[in-house]
């Protein structure tokens, strides 16, 4: 595997330019901007509020100047609350090409959109000799997330996931696995596997406040495509997700944006703290895709036997389907078949085996079934947490 060298000695498995817009008002202008470049690696991101918000503030800085990114273009309407001189300091100071435009200034959206074609074309120039460097699993961040479970998910896919997680945590590297909401009633299992007794509390503590959040949100994570597919409780799901996150010790609790500072297996929070507010999200595959992106995953191991198709922007995202009959239907999105565990008789470790290869190749510039196609999904939304450090 080779990647890109950081300044900061990260090293990147993807090279692209992030073309971001601050506030609704610059999407336009910014997804115009990226459309120019839409065969090749430039890819849209943006935050829509207008108020201000830590968590959103975070998040950006974090994706911005994220190993996979080589450069970046903000796009400003000019009157958000975004601290965007401030973002753009601290791209530049990461050793990335950035710039900004400020629609107001530069005298509307066709003067814009012309500035920022150029912008990003003088970009890609500039990141075209980023040196690469040898990169092993060590290197490697990655994280595991699932969308549109099914009866098949718990015996399939998401345990050969956490097989791949357990030879990839002893190889050293770093895993990460989330949503508390998927794992209400998992809470004493992952106690029991935390390194300290006071991280066992954290863990146990962030299962207790995500079955609550959801209460007073008014529904959990269970769908009705869910129970289609064949599942039958919030237990049944959680039990299935909680297999993705393999065996080995969980090293601690991180939250969006915070990269883990050792290596090995960490929990990500993604349920806000606090009582329910104005403008914070319920379950949303594709934000909780972008904060593992914010935590530094290189890329993302992606479970699923309904069929999502959802990709993602900056990192690439593999498709592990768990029922065999989707997987033929749904072929060209599908990047691993673990229904053959039912069908022909596959071991987890053979799974496992053709996880790794497809780690491996993806890590070197072989495109995903999601990137072959297009899919560029992303999701910033308000949240509030108080944590700020690992």
């Amino acid at each position: 595997m080779r990647g890109f060298l950081r300044k900061d000695g990260r090293k990147g498995i993807r090279n692209v330019v992030v073309v971001t817009y601050l506030v609704e008002c610059a999407h336009h202008v910014a997804a115009r901007i990226a459309q120019h470049f839409q065969d090749e690696d430039v890819h849209l991101i943006g935050f829509s509020g207008c108020a201000p918000n830590d968590y959103a503030e975070l998040m950006m800085r974090q994706l911005c100047t994220h190993p996979n990114v080589g450069a970046v273009l903000l796009v400003s309407l000019g009157c958000e609350n975004f601290q965007r001189h401030r973002l753009l300091h601290d791209i530049q100071e990461s050793g990335r090409p950035a710039s900004l435009i400020v629609i107001q200034e530069e005298g509307g959206t066709q003067a814009s959109i012309q500035k920022g074609i150029s912008e990003v074309s003088r970009m890609q120039q500039a990141i075209v000799d980023v040196p690469t460097v040898d990169m092993q699993w060590s290197d490697l961040v990655i994280g595991t997330v699932c969308g549109g479970s099914d009866g098949y998910s718990g015996i399939t896919a998401n345990p050969s996931v956490g097989c791949t997680f357990d030879y990839l945590v002893d190889q050293g590297a770093t895993c990460i696995f989330e949503e508390p909401g998927e794992l209400i009633g998992c809470e004493q299992l992952l106690q029991e596997r935390a390194i300290t007794p006071e991280i066992g509390v954290q863990l146990y503590n962030c299962i207790v406040k995500a079955d609550k959040y959801y209460k007073q949100m008014g529904h959990d994570s269970f769908s009705a495509g869910n129970a289609t597919g064949g599942l039958t409780t919030i237990e049944e799901k959680s039990l299935g997700s909680y297999c993705k996150s393999g065996s080995r010790p969980i090293q601690g609790l991180t939250y969006p944006g915070l990269v883990p500072n050792t290596p090995g297996l960490w929990m990500m929070d993604v349920v806000p703290d606090g009582e329910a507010r104005w403008g914070f999200p319920n379950i949303n595959d594709n934000a909780e895709i972008m904060e593992m992106i914010a935590c530094g995953c290189h890329l993302v191991l992606y479970t699923t036997g309904r069929g999502s198709v959802a990709g993602s922007a900056i990192s690439p995202v593999v498709k592990v389907c768990s029922n065999p009959i989707t997987y033929q239907h749904m072929t060209e999105d599908m990047d691993i078949n673990a229904g053959a565990i039912v069908t022909e008789g596959l071991t987890f470790e053979e799974v496992r085996n053709q996880l790794l290869r497809c780690i491996e190749q993806t890590a070197s510039g072989n495109p995903t079934k999601s990137e072959q196609l297009g899919h560029r999904e992303y999701s910033l939304v308000y949240k509030s947490f108080q944590k700020t450090c690992i």
